[in-house]
């Protein structure tokens, strides 16, 4: 059973009337086909025995789930946080005040990288869970009975998985680490800035002339800008492709630019005009000050990341928790590349891997 939501003073009596805020199990239902921001339907939650099923847009505000949210006597357990995290930031957009994200713990736990609800409730608790809504049209109202169970059923076992997790966890030793990743989950999520050097990410553009990669920045950083002002995915203004292209090979006139985008659903007459413009600014001294786009990774140097990775593997082996969890490929490659100890391995991490791997990167330099 469970509670339909679809009012501010609903909600605000639905919080105090549940048990004192210690664990709130967490999940949202959102869309995200057409725009690029993702749309909010569902948030689901359970406080002791109580399940409530938010209906968001019909809320103006949700207040007083997020003052619970934020209390820092409560810990929101969510599995998968990070695409809620995103849909939820419209309303909580500092994130929960402690996050215990269950596939996180799962994995450090020893029970396999990336863990699905099901798969996880299936295990622990052995509970069959019903996945048919999973695609679902969930901003369409009113929802059928297969979908409000569905809603439900996602939150239904989440204190009971966070009760058994967390004790293994502490048997382990293991709290503060998933702690750590929660929090810089939510850090992550919430406090995410666009990206200043998205030119960055193009290897194949490494060799061209720093005005070119220059330009690329510029359209990047427009095409980003202007995904946000008009709600609308990034492919749907220009896709990767034909910004390389853009920035490589600039179109003489209107005319071609019109025949260069065509079939981008997000690419009007307005956006043409704007994007041509920026095409023959000139760059500034700033625009040309922009980091250069790092080269990809030589043979030596791909082959030290294949070394340092089986190093991983050994020392997540020995702690039965998966190589990605512990350290993911992109960390070792920047480290071959830059020679300089990642951020991202700093924490819990660093104990375990930083001998290993800077004996690894020395060997043979």
């Amino acid at each position: 059973m469970f509670d339909w939501i679809d009012s501010e003073s609903a909600l605000s009596a639905w919080i105090p009337a549940a048990a004192a805020p210690t664990v709130i199990g967490l999940d949202t239902e959102f869309m995200r086909t057409d725009t690029f921001y993702a749309r909010l339907a569902l948030v689901q939650a359970k406080i002791g025995e109580r399940i409530g099923v938010i209906d968001a847009p019909a809320l103006h505000e949700h207040a007083a789930l997020a003052a619970c949210l934020a209390d820092p006597r409560t810990t929101c357990v969510m599995h998968s946080a990070s695409e809620d995290l995103e849909a939820l930031s419209t309303i909580l957009p500092d994130g929960p005040a402690n996050l215990f994200d269950t596939q996180i713990a799962a994995a450090m736990c020893g029970l396999g990288p990336g863990l699905s609800y099901q798969k996880l409730v299936a295990a622990l608790l052995g509970v069959d869970l019903p996945k048919g809504e999973t695609r679902s049209d969930w901003l369409r109202r009113p929802l059928t009975p297969a979908q409000l169970e569905y809603a439900a059923q996602d939150v239904e076992h989440l204190a009971q998985v966070h009760t058994m997790l967390a004790q293994k966890l502490d048997a382990l030793g293991r709290g503060e680490w998933l702690a750590e990743d929660s929090r810089r989950l939510v850090e992550k999520v919430c406090r995410a800035e666009p990206d200043p050097q998205p030119q960055r990410a193009f290897p194949r553009a490494s060799e061209w002339p720093h005005e070119s990669q220059a330009m690329l920045r510029r359209i990047l950083l427009w095409r980003e800008a202007k995904a946000r002002a008009l709600d609308k995915p990034r492919s749907w203004i220009l896709d990767d492709a034909r910004i390389l292209d853009l920035a490589a090979r600039r179109p003489v006139d209107g005319a071609e630019l019109f025949e260069r985008c065509r079939g981008l659903r997000a690419m009007r007459g307005p956006q043409r005009e704007e994007l041509l413009e920026i095409l023959h600014v000139p760059s500034s001294v700033q625009e040309l000050d922009c980091a250069p786009i790092p080269p990809p990774l030589s043979g030596v140097q791909r082959r030290k990341v294949s070394d340092l990775r089986d190093a991983v593997a050994a020392i997540a082996q020995s702690l039965d928790i998966p190589d990605g969890l512990l350290c993911p490929r992109r960390h070792l490659e920047a480290l071959v590349a830059d020679g300089i100890w990642p951020s991202a391995l700093e924490g819990w991490r660093k104990p375990l891997l930083h001998d290993a791997l800077m004996a690894g990167l020395a060997r043979g330099a």
